[in-house]
């Protein structure tokens, strides 16, 4: 049977917030499958790394670290413009980039908040844009946002991470109905605990201690968002728009009591 339909190679993508965690995954992920990839963050040494790490690999796909505040649309343009000048286009945008703290609603200053939304909102605004200018100039593409479980359902003492969130799904369904004339995809993910640095950090959960081939349990890899990741990039999604899929593990029901 044949699995050509999953690949992304000889593609051009843009990840945001890929110095570590998901992002980083994602990246590595489509450059080992022969694409392209420019990885970003705010900081250049911390996205230098990963990008030195892919090049140094024996896959067909190249790396290029550009420093890219999302807050700040001059540095998206520009992210957005070396990639077009290193690699000639832009065939898929993942929005990865996020941030968040926890504290109750009433507890959170102004700037916080802002600063929240800016990051995981605004920031998906700018990069789809920039990019999906260029995608609509070249004959279509995929876009791809990270969205979190907190934008699907309550998420307590992170009001301002889950209405951002949430406001990430919206335009995931809006945009897919805009962009579908143009042949541009606009699909997203909504990730559970997933055992990054950060959630190793808070929760103490490491990925070594994360066994992939057990179904019960409540925390995923990165790997495995990268996964579904490059299925919506490839040509096995191109029936897939407009969709929220959510990779939490067990879902939390409501049990029968018992009898």
């Amino acid at each position: 049977m044949p699995t050509d339909q999953f690949s992304v190679a000889g593609s051009t993508v843009i990840v945001t917030g890929s110095s570590s965690g998901i992002g980083r995954s994602i990246a590595e992920r489509f450059a080992a499958d022969g694409a392209n990839v420019v990885v970003c963050s705010r900081e250049q040494e911390n996205v230098d790394p990963v990008a030195e790490d892919i090049n140094e690999e024996e896959s067909a796909g190249r790396a290029l670290a550009v420093e890219c505040d999302v807050r700040d649309r001059d540095a998206v343009d520009a992210l957005v413009d070396a990639t077009v000048e290193e690699f000639g286009t832009v065939d898929c945008l993942i929005n990865n980039a996020g941030a968040s703290f926890m504290a109750s609603f009433d507890d959170i200053s102004e700037n916080g908040w802002k600063t929240i939304l800016d990051i995981n909102l605004t920031g998906t605004f700018h990069c789809t844009q920039a990019a999906g200018r260029v995608m609509k100039e070249d004959g279509g593409g995929s876009v791809i946002n990270l969205s979190s479980v907190a934008g699907q359902q309550g998420s307590p003492f992170m009001s301002h991470y889950g209405a951002a969130k949430a406001g990430v799904v919206n335009l995931t369904t809006t945009l897919a109905y805009e962009w579908a004339s143009d042949d541009v995809r606009v699909n997203c993910i909504a990730p559970g605990f997933v055992a990054t640095p950060g959630v190793e950090t808070q929760m103490g959960v490491s990925a070594d201690n994360v066994d992939r081939e057990d179904v019960e349990r409540r925390i995923g890899l990165s790997e495995e968002i990268a996964d579904i990741a490059q299925f919506l990039a490839s040509p096995a999604a191109s029936y897939v728009v407009g969709e929220t899929i959510t990779a939490q593990g067990v879902p939390q029901v409501m049990e029968s009591p018992e009898v």
